[in-house]
């Protein structure tokens, strides 16, 4: 069933970059400022679309990205191309990912990395993730907080250029406390003239971590300088009810 898991196809990928187009979001100033100050490439984990990527490939920054999804790079390039950029993309897993250079950053915005659903997987890609940072190499990772194990699904609904109505119906099938896991039936549908026209079932597998837990997961790897902070505001110590913790460590010099 792995490779079913969090595939990102062609339905998925156009919703996506409807939702969540180049340049959208919060993040881009936190990522811009934290960013901006290092010399060397810097590397994107699951860049999908280029919301984020490419808008630092404008701001000047030496970006690298890789995503397992064919259909989300394609968008990616589609969206690079567009703006007269040329992305320097790979099709890889978290698991594989390889590059002939070490990196000043690495960074994994959007809970990506929830993706990896497994914890003992995880830890292998924080080593890889280590491995491939120059020393002094700075790594941000974006997670929810634990309340998204139990966060419901729904309905949601787009319209395309052409006019089609693109539709999500998101369900919550699989709960897992005990390996901190949840599973999701996500229905991407494409509807012309009330007729649908396309189906395409997405099954997402979800790790979520605690605070703590993923700090010492950090330094199990062997990071250091380790600090989290919430909602991209640096130095502000996490509380009940925010929406995001953000992490970073450095790989030892």
């Amino acid at each position: 069933m792995t490779d079913i898991l969090n595939r990102y196809g062609s339905l998925c990928a156009e919703i996506y970059d409807l939702d969540k187009p180049v340049g959208s979001l919060f993040d881009i100033p936190y990522y811009q400022n934290r960013l901006k100050h290092l010399e060397g490439p810097i590397l994107e984990a699951a860049v999908g679309t280029g919301r984020l990527f490419i808008p630092l490939l404008e701001a000047g920054l030496d970006m690298v990205g890789f995503d397992h999804s064919a259909e989300m790079l394609a968008v990616c390039r589609r969206n690079a191309q567009a703006r007269g950029l040329a992305p320097v993309l790979a099709q890889a897993r978290f698991q594989d990912f390889a590059f002939d250079r070490a990196f000043a950053a690495i960074i994994v915005p959007a809970s990506s990395f929830m993706l990896v659903d497994d914890f003992d997987a995880a830890l292998a890609v924080l080593g890889r993730f280590h491995d491939a940072l120059a020393p002094g190499g700075l790594l941000l990772v974006d997670l929810p907080p634990m309340s998204f194990l139990e966060a419901p699904g729904g309905v949601r609904s787009w319209t395309a250029a052409n006019g089609d109505l693109l539709r999500l119906n998101s369900q919550r099938v699989e709960t897992d406390p005990v390996g901190q896991r949840r599973v999701n039936h996500d229905t991407y549908e494409r509807w012309r003239d009330g007729r649908l026209l396309e189906s395409q079932l997405e099954l997402f597998a979800y790790r979520v971590w605690g605070m703590r837990e993923f700090q010492m997961a950090l330094a199990a790897t062997g990071f250091a300088d380790i600090a989290v902070s919430a909602n991209y505001r640096p130095g502000r110590a996490p509380r009940a009810g925010d929406g995001i913790l953000n992490f970073e460590a450095r790989a030892p010099d």
